[in-house]
C-alpha cells in the first residue's frame, strides 16, 4: 500500500471532489489518502470533512492552525507523522489523476529514488468543466524545476527530518526536500514520459500578494526570503533541518485555550515599543500565555503631532501596522512556529492580535 497526503486549507469543495473522484476510479486501489486540513475555518471544515469521509480510502485530520499563516511544509509533515506505509506521494488538492496513476507509482517504487512528475496545467475555463482525463485540453505542462508532486521512500524522508518547517506561505519547500535527499544519497528523478496528472487552475500566491495590510495573512518579500533560505541550505550542504518534534499539529485544547484567554496587553506602534517587544519581552516570556494587541498610537493622528512634525520638532517615530505585521510574522516563523499561537488582523485593519503559549 502507498499513502497519498493532501495538504489543504479553505479551498472549494468542487475541486476536492474532482480530485478524489479521480482516485476513486483508479485501476489499483491499494492506497490510502491522508487529508490534512491545516486550519480551515471551523464552519467550513465540517463540510469538507463530510465530503472527504464519504470516500472509503480517505482519512481526515484537522490541525487547529486557522489563525496562523499557511505552511505547506508543516501540513505535509503532520501527514508524514501519520504515515505507516513504506512510500508516500505528496499530492495537491487541485490534482486530477489518470486512472492508472497508482499502478505507475507501484512500478516506480525504489528506496533510493524520489520521483516527481510532469503535470498538465489547465486553464480557468477548462478547470470549470468536468471531463474524462484524456479529454481535457492542457494549456501547458510543468518542467523539471517543478518538484511539488513527488513520491518518496518514508525511511529516507524521516532520516532528513522531512520538509523544512521554517518555510511558510509559498515557495522552495519542494526543491529543498529534493536537494537534501540528494545530499543524503537519494536520486531525484523527473518522470516526464507521459502526463499522469492534471492541475486545476487557481490564482497564484504571487498575484495575490499586496503591499498593504490585509485581513488575509501575508508577509512582504517572503518568496525571496524562502529562495534565499534554499540557496543557503545548498551552500552549506544542509541535510537535516527541523527539531525532533517536527510534524506536531496544534491541538484543539491549545487552540481554545488561546481563544478563551481574555487579557491582552495593548502596545502602540512606536518603533522603540515594537522593537523592545520583539527582541526583549517576547523571548523572555515562558510557561504562560502572552496576548498582545498592536494599535496605532492615538497621538499619531492628532493635529499637534502633524504640526510638530512639519516644523521639525522631535516627535515619536512609528512603524505602520503593515511593517509591524511583517516584522512579527518573520519573528514567528523564524523562532516561535513550534509553539501554539494565534495571529489575527482585525476586520477594520486597525489592530494586530497575537497570542502565544510558551
Amino acid at each position: 500500500m502507498i499513502t497519498i497526503i493532501f495538504p489543504y486549507r479553505d479551498r472549494d469543495l468542487i475541486r476536492i471532489k474532482k480530485s478524489l473522484d479521480s482516485l476513486k476510479n483508479q485501476t489499483n486501489q491499494n492506497f490510502k489518502v491522508l487529508f490534512v486540513d491545516y486550519g480551515s475555518k471551523i464552519q467550513f471544515s465540517n463540510k469538507v470533512r463530510s465530503l472527504v469521509d464519504s470516500y472509503s480510502f480517505t482519512e481526515y485530520f484537522y490541525s487547529y492552525n486557522s489563525k496562523q499563516p499557511w505552511s505547506r511544509s508543516k501540513a505535509i509533515n503532520i501527514g508524514l507523522k501519520l504515515t505507516q506505509t513504506p512510500f508516500v506521494f505528496i499530492a495537491d488538492i487541485d490534482l486530477i489523476f489518470r486512472n492508472d496513476f497508482i499502478d505507475i507509482l507501484f512500478k516506480l517504487q525504489n528506496p533510493k529514488k524520489a520521483y516527481y512528475f510532469k503535470v498538465g496545467l489547465l486553464s480557468k475555463e477548462e478547470t470549470d468543466l468536468t471531463k474524462d482525463f484524456l479529454d481535457y485540453q492542457i494549456s501547458f505542462s510543468s518542467g523539471a524545476g517543478a518538484q511539488g508532486l513527488s513520491m518518496f521512500p518514508m525511511k529516507e524522508i524521516n532520516d532528513v527530518q522531512a520538509f523544512d518547517e521554517f518555510l511558510h506561505f509559498w515557495g522552495a519547500e519542494d526543491n529543498d526536500i529534493h536537494c537534501r535527499l540528494i545530499r543524503a544519497g537519494i536520486e531525484s528523478v523527473f518522470y516526464d514520459k507521459e502526463i499522469m496528472l492534471l492541475h486545476q487552475w487557481h490564482e497564484s500566491y504571487r498575484k495575490s500578494e499586496r503591499n498593504t495590510l490585509t485581513k488575509e495573512l501575508q508577509l512582504k518579500g517572503v518568496i525571496k526570503l524562502n529562495q534565499q533560505h534554499l540557496i543557503n541550505s545548498r551552500n552549506n550542504e544542509v541535510i537535516k533541518v527541523n527539531s525532533e518534534n517536527w510534524g506536531m499539529p496544534i491541538s484543539e485544547k491549545d487552540y481554545y485555550e488561546l481563544e478563551s484567554y481574555d487579557s491582552s496587553i495593548i502596545l502602540t506602534n512606536k518603533i522603540e515599543v515594537v522593537n523592545h517587544f520583539l527582541f526583549v519581552e517576547l523571548p523572555r516570556y515562558e510557561k504562560r500565555i502572552l496576548s498582545i494587541q498592536f494599535v496605532e498610537d492615538p497621538f499619531q493622528s492628532t493635529l499637534k503631532y502633524k504640526v510638530k512634525k512639519i516644523v521639525g520638532k522631535t516627535v515619536p517615530k512609528y512603524y505602520s501596522l503593515k511593517e509591524i505585521n511583517d516584522k512579527l510574522l518573520l519573528h514567528i516563523i523564524s523562532f516561535y512556529h513550534v509553539f501554539p499561537y494565534s495571529y489575527e488582523i482585525s476586520s477594520d485593519l486597525k489592530s494586530i492580535n497575537f497570542r502565544i503559549k510558551k
